[in-house]
């Protein structure tokens, strides 16, 4: 029954989004136009008369961040070769097995990464295909493939830029030319350039040797040991919406395994014993070195296991729904002819199973076998799991590793060198996972959210990361304002996604927006001891507060005591949270239909006027855009031409000048990377596009300098951009490499520009070039 409402909540959204869009023209960037305006971001940097300036690391050098593959060059006399693709943060190489890494993919344009697949014959030929295929909550798109013939030290563009995403590539064991590439599609939207493709001239020209339809895409493949043109590739049918996870339909027929015996030319659906396809979610897929013709397929099965127990929450605290039978191993002794299900048989292993990836086994959908037993095989959800029997049976593997497993290589010829890609980095095992060395300080790939600071001395800065929690370190800058040291950093209160709030009062008590709109206060010192959880419940008859993952939190400038925290309302405390008043209505378009797993409609920025407590603005994730000038009495809405129906990403309400307002809009879920900047000099009564020449976005946050009012600083998904001319031209800040950059703060004394990065942890800038030099030196 569920599954059917959700079918006709996606009709009903196709046609009512069609109305929403029509009401302002937007351009939906392809892969081709996205390329070109990385490459210009690229030139834009190296040219820029800022380019000499220095972002300085400022860690956490004790925390790493999500990986999506890892491949190893098996040595010959000397130490592994070690490969990593990560999520965002390009592609790091290490020559030395792990002592330390070196990034080698990092001034491409992009730098998602999906999989990379070294050359059999050739360990210098490596392929990297860009666009995360796992589409977490924070995966970005990519723009095609590249190979390098050299080890990294160079790269070339190899085209299928429409893919968006890639999820494997196999290349041919003996001619590094013929090459096979997955793509799962863009993560939002339907596209065509779904599937499987070939190349047998190293990329000068491809073929689409499978497709079965603009929602599904091709999200794993294995080629036979015995004769490579065998393959088996696994289709996934589905485009994400904005308020649910992943999931399948009646209306599903594509999903499934499908087998070559001629190099892709033909293709054979093996579906006997496997589920239907309607229940068939992603599907990671391997074969036995030691006996090719068993394979295993690990399936995300979506019948019903266990029903709900009324009241039952789930992880975020939401409404428990039927636990699906989730995690689920078949295996075929016959090369894909017939399947049948080896794990989950009793109840025990049932219930096991079901938990294995959590309620989002879409994320994960690996499967490996040792190369060397046919009955080992390891499988890849919130943690790795063993079997030894043929799936009959799984247990964790003993020592803990960082959660969220993406990605395993095992070595052939030592089976018990064992590489696993996850959520905290990489680690090594040398006994099949009994052990594990985990490399962190080798690889800073935090994934920040965003950031805050306080007026502590030296100041501090605090950040929540992608399934970490929230931290904060110091920024020391005794040493010299050129000198700032990467440090390792200290839990604060927060979780993964969080926006804090430091009381400059006492630089001590903290607030914290947490999953989904909660919100909590403490002290730096005392957390978390001293966690209050203070958001009033809400009647039975009122609506639940709905709150975005990382939901907006501010404080008063006029008056610290006033907190205001946006759900889908805008929450008023005046005794630092002590008690709550709703001042707005709901601000979001508030469409039933659009109401699902995932909170959405929601408020995305919050933002208020340093010259008059009573002016607000708010913005939301589905488009919409408030003013109030009265303390929340009355709301007006003041999006309109040119802004289009867009996630509102960041509102400024000028320091310098009162009427002045500037917003900033991503189209990331829309599969848009257009640039949006806004501003308007009337309170938001008309506005004017001030994106001049920044070539790339999509565009997190954008700020004022608090020194002088020429100069503004957007974040985007390259980089960081300067304009000291308020908006007329921009250029490239610093010598960042390619990086999302999701916030960026000044702090008003020191006067350093921090940004938090998603992918390369933290980063400051010394801004007195900037801001403090002589109008002669000031380039135009």
């Amino acid at each position: 029954m569920i599954t059917r409402i959700l079918t006709l909540h996606l009709l009903l959204f196709s046609t009512i989004s069609t109305a929403l869009d029509a009401q302002v023209k937007t351009t939906v960037l392809t892969g081709t136009e996205k390329l070109h305006m990385y490459r210009s971001h690229e030139k834009m940097r190296d040219s820029s008369s800022f380019s000499a300036l220095h972002w300085q690391f400022i860690g956490p050098s004790n925390i790493s961040g999500r990986c999506t593959d890892v491949e190893g060059v098996v040595p010959r006399g000397k130490s592994y070769t070690i490969w990593v693709a990560t999520a965002s943060s390009g592609v790091w190489k290490s020559v030395n097995e792990g002592v330390t890494f070196n990034p080698v993919f990092e001034h491409q344009g992009t730098s998602t990464i999906g999989d990379l697949a070294i050359a059999p014959s050739d360990p210098d030929v490596v392929w990297v295909g860009t666009g995360e295929a796992n589409i977490y909550r924070s995966s970005n798109p990519g723009c095609g493939i590249w190979k390098t013939t050299d080890g990294g030290i160079s790269w070339e563009h190899k085209g299928l830029e429409e893919t968006f995403t890639i999820s494997r590539i196999l290349v041919h064991p003996e001619n590094p030319d013929i090459v096979y590439v997955a793509s799962s599609g863009h993560e939002w939207t339907q596209n065509r350039e779904r599937g499987l493709y070939k190349t047998i001239n190293g990329g000068e020209s491809w073929e689409k040797i499978l497709f079965k339809g603009p929602e599904s895409g091709v999200i794993d493949l294995v080629m036979d040991p015995r004769n490579p043109d065998i393959i088996y590739a696994t289709t996934w049918q589905r485009t994400r919406l904005k308020w649910n996870d992943p999931r399948t339909f009646e209306n599903h027929q594509n999903n499934g395994i499908w087998r070559t015996l001629d190099g892709g030319a033909h293709w054979k659906h093996l579906s006997t014993g496997l589920p239907p396809s309607k229940y068939m979610g992603r599907t990671g897929i391997d074969i036995a070195r030691s006996d090719p013709d068993v394979v295993y397929a690990f399936v995300d099965d979506y019948q019903v296991a266990f029903k709900a127990e009324k009241g039952e929450k789930d992880a975020y605290g939401r409404p428990k729904k039927d636990v699906i039978k989730g995690a689920t191993l078949y295996r075929s002794d016959n090369a894909g002819t017939t399947w049948r299900q080896v794990s989950g048989l009793n109840d025990t292993t049932k219930k096991y199973m079901s938990g294995l990836s959590g309620t989002y086994g879409w994320v994960f959908g690996q499967v490996r076998v040792d190369p060397n037993d046919e009955n080992r095989v390891y499988t890849l959800g919130i943690r790795i799991n063993v079997s030894t029997d043929g799936g009959a049976t799984f247990t964790p593997v003993k020592e803990k590793i960082h959660a969220d497993q993406h990605g395993m290589w095992i070595d052939s010829g030592n089976s018990n060198y064992i590489l696993a890609a996850h959520d905290g980095g990489i680690s090594v095992s040398y006994d099949r996972g009994e052990n594990w060395r985990n490399f962190v300080k080798e690889l800073p790939l935090a994934q920040f959210y965003n950031v805050a600071y306080d007026m502590h001395e030296p100041f501090r800065v605090y950040g929540s990361i992608q399934d970490h929690h929230s931290f904060y370190s110091e920024v020391d800058l005794s040493p010299g304002r050129d000198r700032v040291q990467s440090t390792e950093w200290e839990y604060t209160l927060g979780a993964e996604g969080s926006t804090h709030a430091v009381d400059p009062g006492d630089n001590n008590t903290i607030f914290a927006s947490l999953f989904y709109g909660k919100l909590a206060r403490a002290t730096v010192q005392g957390y978390p001891e001293d966690q209050e959880w203070i958001l009033p419940e809400t009647f039975p008859e009122d609506p639940p507060f709905r709150g975005q993952w990382v939901a907006p939190t501010i404080l008063s400038s006029h008056n610290t005591d006033i907190v205001y925290h946006g759900v889908q309302f805008v929450l008023k405390s005046a005794d630092r949270g002590g008690t709550w008043k709703r001042i707005s209505p709901d601000l979001t378009y508030n469409d039933p239909v659009k109401q699902g797993d995932i909170s959405y409609q929601t408020i995305s920025a919050l933002d208020e006027s340093v010259f008059n407590p009573d002016l607000l603005y708010a913005g939301t994730d589905d488009g919409r855009l408030w003013r109030t000038k009265n303390g929340g009495d009355t709301w007006e809405d003041i999006r309109k031409d040119p802004l289009p129906v867009r996630w509102v990403s960041r509102i400024v309400a000028s320091m310098h000048d009162f009427g002045t307002l500037y917003v900033t809009q991503t189209g990331r879920r829309d599969d848009d990377a257009a640039v949006y900047v806004w501003r308007s000099r009337d309170f938001g009564d008309s506005w004017e596009d001030i994106s001049a020449n920044i070539p790339a976005g999509p565009v997190n946050v954008i700020r004022e300098d608090p020194k002088k009012d020429s100069i503004l600083y957007l974040g985007t998904d390259v980089g960081v951009y300067v304009s000291k001319n308020a908006g007329e031209s921009w250029e490239v800040l610093g010598d960042l490499p390619c990086t999302y950059v999701h916030d960026l703060a000044i702090h008003p004394r020191d006067n350093m520009i921090i940004i938090a990065t998603h992918g390369r942890g933290m980063f400051v800038l010394d801004a007195d070039p900037v801001n403090r030099a002589k109008e002669t030196d000031q380039p135009e």
